[in-house]
């Protein structure tokens, strides 16, 4: 192919212009699209994803994070630094199941209702294992086989505060805990509360095993984005109210399963995140707190690695790749 000539590329231009223009009218509009050309010609290539200005110690953890993740599945990643607005994002708008996460957004919409008095946290729920699935009305129970929390399943017709519900559901992701919140706030609320925080792609429809909805293709849905947003929010106190925003902190930093974010990280880093597991996924979702320096907030979302152990190696080694370089900013 003939290399295209600059007079021939403003001859084709001057062609294409619509003839009530002008002559001066056409060599301006010419020049305005030939200077964006050139612009976009000579600007300089960046690695997909990377955020304008980004330095290039950013750049270089962008690059660390892919290198690490090539080849293991669908991996998606949000880094977020406090302090400055710092930030990585890989396949951050991409959807995933988002297994226990899920159970974050429920927490928050939880402490919504008790701050607008409309739920008690020190309410008691009565303890069941009958819920209605969203897909027809019909009735399922929970497999405690399946559930990582079993103590509730021993008490059922006993009743249990709010407040110690919502501590199973995150600390020990009890799925019987999850469903009983569900029903009580509404997957709906939840889902709400979430388009307020500008996290509209974090949604919740239905509980935990709700197999017809599942079958139906009514699943919940999150992205590393999503998460990313309302972890931010939490970190800066800004979820409900502040006093809330620090239970749910508490809540989250007692995390029981840490073979993910954590474990990248040097023994006492604080730590607050929600992990999720189901068949060939695993999550992280964490506000990471090193003393002396600015929090940050780290998503890992994968998909496709059947073997949950690797995907928590995996997962560590991303944290501890953003950790390192947060040493020396």
């Amino acid at each position: 192919m003939r290399p295209c000539r600059f007079s021939h590329l403003v001859s084709a231009i001057l062609h294409l212009m619509p003839a009530h223009h002008d002559m001066k009218g056409r060599w301006r509009v010419a020049g305005l699209f030939l200077g964006c050309f050139w612009f976009a010609l000579m600007s300089p290539h960046r690695v997909p994803g990377a955020e304008p200005g980004q330095s290039p110690k950013l750049e270089e953890l962008e690059r660390t994070i892919r290198t690490l993740v090539e080849g293991a599945g669908d991996v998606a990643v949000a880094y977020c630094r406090l302090s400055d607005g710092e930030q990585v994002f890989i396949k951050g708008d991409e959807r995933f199941h988002p297994a226990s996460t899920m159970k974050v957004p429920v927490m928050m919409e939880v402490f919504r209702q008790a701050e607008e008095g409309t739920l008690a946290l020190d309410g008691r729920i009565r303890l069941k294992n009958e819920f209605e699935s969203i897909a027809d009305g019909s009735r399922y129970s929970l497999n405690v086989a399946d559930d990582s929390e079993t103590t509730l399943y021993r008490h059922l017709g006993d009743e249990r505060t709010v407040r110690d519900l919502v501590r199973l559901m995150i600390t020990e992701s009890s799925n019987l805990a999850t469903n009983l919140l569900i029903e009580r706030v509404t997957a709906a609320r939840v889902s709400e509360l979430m388009k307020s925080m500008g996290a509209g792609d974090v949604r919740v429809l239905r509980g935990v095993e709700d197999n017809r909805a599942f079958q139906r293709g009514l699943n919940n849905e999150t992205t590393a984005r999503g998460l990313a947003t309302i972890f931010r929010q939490l970190a800066a106190r800004r979820v409900v109210s502040a006093k809330a925003s620090e239970e749910m902190l508490a809540i989250l930093r007692d995390q029981k399963f840490n073979e993910g974010i954590p474990a990248g990280l040097p023994a006492g880093v604080p730590v607050a995140h929600k992990t999720g597991w189901i068949t060939a996924i695993s999550h992280d979702a964490a506000i990471v707190e090193p003393g002396g320096r600015s929090p940050y907030v780290l998503i890992v979302l994968t998909r496709g690695i059947k073997d949950p152990a690797k995907a928590h190696e995996l997962i560590a080694r991303v944290s501890r790749a953003v950790y390192e370089h947060t040493l020396g900013q």
